[in-house]
């Protein structure tokens, strides 16, 4: 007889000796409830200019789809929470997960790890990770293998470790012992909501990305909006605001991934350095890393939409 909860053990053992932080598993199929929500989301047109994300939507929905033969989804979280900030705290502020190198090789090759161990100590298994780069709801499965729940500003919230946090799936054609969702515990918090600068949050555990800082100076390929001058709170690249008011962020702990440590000479950078960057040092400084996503003219367009209307408040306007 085969003995499952032994399987799904090795599984999390491994994966956290592998440097993820948590694991749980789940067991695949059609994602109900987000259908509904996502949907919604959609017709209120919430996913702006990203749109890729109307594409696929039963893949979205039904990982079996997406790879066929799927039985497991086994998710992992990767922590990248640091106390370490920029020095000048005038300087434009880019977000905590692009300190260092792209998340995406990091985790994926720790998966690709993870499967091989599947392999060589368990039987043959068949599978693919993902993370970030095909339609998987990640966050949705991250839930449904206990690994802990949707917070009121769209993150995924771990009991144990916050919401500084990336997300791997490994879906597998392998029949695994599952995990059960754990209560939400927002309770009657509001402090997300309330930060968002940009009243992002329309309403709990729902985002208008289309007003998020994130999406407005990364995924957003036009001008941004004038409407939201003087709302940016000196963020350049990214947006952490509603993550550092989480009171469930006091039990981030540090990180302890080497290849997302700032990368040499990023949080020294005075203000004057950024908007003097030539796009020879922008090449240089961020070689691997995710600001190279919007590019060096991506990086122009939002340091002179600082420029045109700076912020009142310094280091990105950080609410204790």
């Amino acid at each position: 007889m085969v003995d499952l909860e032994k399987h799904s053990a090795m599984i999390k053992t491994e994966a956290l000796r592998l440097g993820f932080d948590s694991c749980g598993i789940a067991p695949a199929g059609h994602l109900e409830e987000e259908a509904v929500w996502l949907s919604g989301w959609l017709r209120e047109g919430y996913h702006g200019t990203m749109k890729f994300m109307e594409n696929h939507v039963e893949k979205r929905l039904d990982v079996t789809r997406l790879v066929p033969g799927t039985v497991s989804v086994i998710v992992v979280l990767l922590n990248y929470f640091t106390d370490k900030r920029q020095l000048d705290i005038q300087a434009p502020v880019i977000s905590k997960y692009a300190y260092g190198k792209d998340y995406h090789s990091i985790i994926r090759k720790k998966l690709t790890l993870l499967l091989h161990y599947i392999n060589t100590a368990i039987g043959k298994t068949s599978g693919r990770g993902f993370t970030d780069s095909a339609p998987v709801m990640d966050k949705a499965w991250a839930v449904r293998a206990g690994t802990g729940w949707i917070g009121k500003n769209s993150n995924l919230v771990s009991p144990n470790k916050g919401s500084f946090l990336f997300i791997g799936t490994l879906l597998v054609d392998r029949l695994l012992h599952y995990d059960k969702p754990i209560r939400n515990l927002c309770g009657d918090c509001q402090k997300c909501i309330t930060a968002c600068p940009t009243q992002a949050i329309v309403k709990p555990y729902v985002v208008d990305g289309s007003r998020c800082i994130s999406y407005l100076t990364i995924e957003n390929k036009g001008e941004i909006p004038t409407a939201f001058r003087r709302k940016f709170r000196n963020r350049v690249f990214g947006c952490d605001i509603c993550q550092e008011v989480c009171p469930w962020n006091r039990k981030a702990t540090h990180h302890t991934e080497e290849k997302l440590m700032p990368l040499k000479g990023l949080l020294e950078m005075q203000k004057e350095e950024w908007y003097r960057l030539s796009e020879e040092k922008f090449n240089a400084l961020f070689s691997g890393s995710p600001v190279k996503r919007t590019g060096y003219n991506g990086l122009m367009r939002n340091l002179r939409f600082l420029k045109e209307a700076p912020s009142d408040s310094p280091q990105g306007g950080v609410i204790n």
